[in-house]
């Protein structure tokens, strides 16, 4: 796409929709890996989901480009689904086994420190300013201090050092995933999540067999949230991604990555019972001062929009 990204209250809530869907995930991901390996629960979300996806995709028609597309777009529509689900799963679900869970979290949110450069050269429309580094650079603060200590605390392991590097090519990939996503020409957004879910579906169940050999017979309870990973968090949330980064720009939909911790605390005091940490009112405050600052053209556009109809 050439034109610029245009963020709606669509655009908002669409983000802090996603925010609050993924920073609940960890919670049913703990209770899915209790009857079935990483590897296993990664295939079975990207499969569950293409499977869903292509069901409603065919009612639909196939629709997919709004004009014949050439190789490139192809190529480009291949290395979106790989960088979009299979390759960052197999990454985290490898990486996460050697750090702590704090860096992990550190690693999601440096994606929209990743994508704000790549976006400024390849994004029309996403030119950096000093306003919107600064406002990136306070929410990430926030996710730190939200995070504390092991934000950067050593785990022990023999593999750390791979294992966080294997953490932050996942962010890599969300990143430019995002980015190539915004350049595609006209697409369905229904079709092209499931394109990619076929594509990631065919990466990551390979990928598993290789990893941890024939897949286990999961319990019934775990089916269960195998089949809600697929639909909410995987196929909806992925099909919700499409349509905030067509529209309102990989930059916009960088901000679910502070959100991401941020809920996941919340859900972890309301769901569990877990306590509230200290910092949590100082982070939430760097956070939203930084989405605030680096959106702060967006929110005015939206409220002159508002205030003239």
């Amino acid at each position: 796409m050439t034109s610029p990204p245009q963020i709606t209250a669509l655009s908002w809530l669409l983000v802090g929709v996603l925010g609050l869907v993924w920073g609940g995930t960890f919670m049913v991901i703990e209770i899915a890996l209790l009857g079935i390996t990483p590897f296993w629960l990664a295939a079975a979300r990207i499969s569950f989901a293409a499977c869903l996806m292509l069901a409603i995709w065919s009612f639909q028609g196939f629709k997919l480009f709004a004009t014949r597309p050439d190789r490139g777009t192809w190529a480009t529509t291949a290395t979106i689904g790989a960088l979009s689900a299979a390759v960052p799963f197999i990454l985290l679900s490898w990486g996460q086994q050697f750090v702590t869970s704090g860096f992990a979290g550190v690693s999601m949110a440096t994606v929209s420190l990743i994508v704000l450069p790549l976006a400024h050269f390849l994004v029309p429309g996403e030119r950096l300013s000093p306003r919107k580094v600064t406002g990136f650079l306070l929410g990430f603060a926030g996710v730190c201090v939200l995070i504390g200590g092991q934000a950067f605390q050593s785990s022990g392991a023999q593999l750390e050092i791979p294992g966080r590097i294997a953490c932050m090519m996942a962010a890599c990939c969300y990143a430019v995933s995002s980015i190539l996503m915004r350049r595609l020409p006209a697409v369905d957004p229904i079709g092209l999540s499931s394109v990619l879910f076929l594509i990631g579906s065919a990466i990551v169940i390979p990928a598993a067999f290789i990893a941890e050999g024939p897949p286990p017979l999961p319990d019934g309870q775990t089916l269960l949230v195998l089949a809600f990973l697929g639909l909410v968090p995987t196929a909806a949330a992925s099909y919700l991604r499409v349509i905030v980064v067509r529209s309102a720009g990989p930059v916009f939909m960088s901000l679910v990555g502070y959100q991401v911790p941020l809920w996941s605390v919340i859900l972890g005091a309301l769901v569990l019972g877990e306590a509230l940490p200290p910092s949590l009112l100082g982070a939430l405050t760097l956070i939203l001062s930084g989405v605030a600052l680096s959106q702060f053209g967006a929110f005015r556009r939206l409220v002159s929009d508002v205030r003239s109809r």
